[in-house]
């Protein structure tokens, strides 16, 4: 069978998984680590904690979908029907006003990547994710000459290090059939001013989506990364199971925001994890609306003393939707410090999970850890949950952890009709006001379009 026909195949077999890999001309290492995905996809079973997914046909998604279109460099060369679509999202004019670099992925695979070239120049590196992957390849010296560091190198030293296909079920997936997604190196003492984007459409009905996102910020340098996600509606399910590691190095700073738009077709089921070294701060900025379910933690891993990690979170429940979302942290060394700030909503009968964890090891020394868990319920057949989760292994801590759930207030709505507010406008005034500590967190632009999002699930709520 034809390789190209063999990759529209329903079913992960052997078989596909060395089509993909031949298909891509990979490494060997990267082949293997695929085969030992698919092991664990078939060893492993479903997590017996989480929402119930039974509804997704996991036989039935396409795990790979071909654009059949080159990736370029200058937007103008995307073709005109994706392009329409990225335009209609506000990419372009985004990248022309308030990015350093955007990467755009059509299903399986990357359509465009461009990185501003007074960025480049102070030795940022922006590439896709599988174009790095083939530098692995490549003499260390002729990768040096074109690059100014060992891309390779630093590629395979981290790539699938943090998210191991052991972890569970859909990391082990991940593994075998990842395709897309975005390389990132920032060099010593080097701040990027403005944010780099990636954007993930994820378009065709049940297929799946399994970018790959790989970002190293070396000593004393500064990123902003934006991640965009977004899907049309389909009766068909669709997958979204991406991975994102992220190494932060002494005394670096990493912000990461996601503003995510899914479609309630998309079973959205994301793993995320950084590792941050002594004085390094890892920020994590999520807004979660849509699919079908999502389940969603990023992980600080605090591994160098006076580390810290900040999650600041929002989530939106509506009817037929569980949004289990949330953080973890870890911490390893003495001084570091977490603080989580979720908040989720829930309106139509919608569920609203949110699960933290703070694990506090025993060499965490004069560790501090705070979480703060809010949730509002919008009627009365909504749900929200709370699950948080401490674990402390020495003595010198300070951990604490609140959680309170709330309704709009008669009194807060009849106060603002008062002064010539409409109900519903007065309800999505308050809801805004209670999800603003995410969208103060954003660029201006990506604070209006979450701001939108919520504007339209807001839409019947009276």
């Amino acid at each position: 069978m034809a390789e190209d026909v063999s990759l529209q195949k329903r079913g992960l077999t052997r078989e596909y998984i060395l089509a993909l890999s031949r298909k891509k001309n990979e490494p060997k290492w990267l082949c293997d680590l695929r085969l030992e995905g698919l092991k664990y996809w078939n060893k492993l079973s479903m997590p017996k904690w989480a929402p119930d997914i039974s509804e997704l046909n996991l036989g039935e998604i396409l795990m790979y979908v071909e654009t059949g279109n080159e990736m370029v460099s200058s937007w103008d060369e995307v073709p005109e029907e994706i392009k329409n679509t990225f335009d209609q999202l506000g990419i372009p004019k985004a990248e022309q006003e308030h990015l350093a670099g955007v990467g755009a992925q059509y299903d399986s695979e990357v359509i465009y990547h461009n990185l501003k070239e007074r960025i480049a120049k102070k030795g940022v590196i922006y590439l896709p994710m599988e174009e790095a992957i083939q530098l692995t390849k490549s003499k260390k010296e002729n990768v040096i000459t074109k690059y100014g560091v060992d891309v390779g190198s630093i590629v395979k030293k981290h790539f699938m290090k943090l998210i191991s296909e052991k972890d569970h079920k859909f990391a082990a997936l991940h593994a075998a059939v990842w395709s897309g997604g975005s390389f990132i190196y920032i060099p010593k003492n080097v701040s990027v001013e403005i944010p780099i984007q990636s954007y993930y459409r994820l378009n065709a009905p049940g297929a799946g989506q399994f970018e790959h996102t790989l970002i190293v910020v070396d000593e004393g340098s500064d990123l902003h990364f934006i991640e965009g996600c977004s899907a049309p509606k389909y009766t068909a399910s669709n997958l979204h199971a991406g991975s994102v590691e992220l190494y932060v190095k002494k005394n670096s700073r990493l912000k990461f925001s996601t503003v995510e738009s899914w479609s309630k077709n998309v079973f959205n089921l994301n793993t995320k994890r950084a590792y941050v070294e002594e004085d390094g701060v890892i920020e994590w900025i999520t807004g979660s609306f849509g699919s079908k379910v999502s389940m969603l933690y990023p992980m600080g891993i605090l591994a160098g003393a006076r580390s810290k990690m900040e999650y600041t979170g929002v989530s939106f429940a509506g009817d037929g939707q569980v949004l289990d979302t949330g953080a973890k942290v870890v911490h390893l060394a003495e001084d570091t410090y977490s603080m989580m700030n979720a908040k989720s909503l829930s309106k139509g009968g919608g569920v609203s999970i949110t699960r933290t964890l703070a694990k506090i090891c025993k060499n965490a020394l004069r560790a501090k850890s705070y979480t703060d868990c809010k949730s509002l319920i919008l009627d009365k057949q909504s749900i929200s949950n709370a699950i948080p989760e401490v674990k402390v292994e020495c003595n010198e801590v300070e951990v604490s952890h609140e959680a309170s759930v709330g309704k709009i207030s008669d009194e807060a709505i009849y106060y603002l009709q008062t002064r010539g507010i409409s109900e519903g406008e007065a309800r999505a005034m308050i809801v805004r006001g209670f999800t603003g500590d995410v969208s103060k967190e954003l660029p201006i632009e990506y604070a209006m379009e979450m701001n939108n999002l919520i504007r339209m699930e807001m839409e019947g709520t009276a």
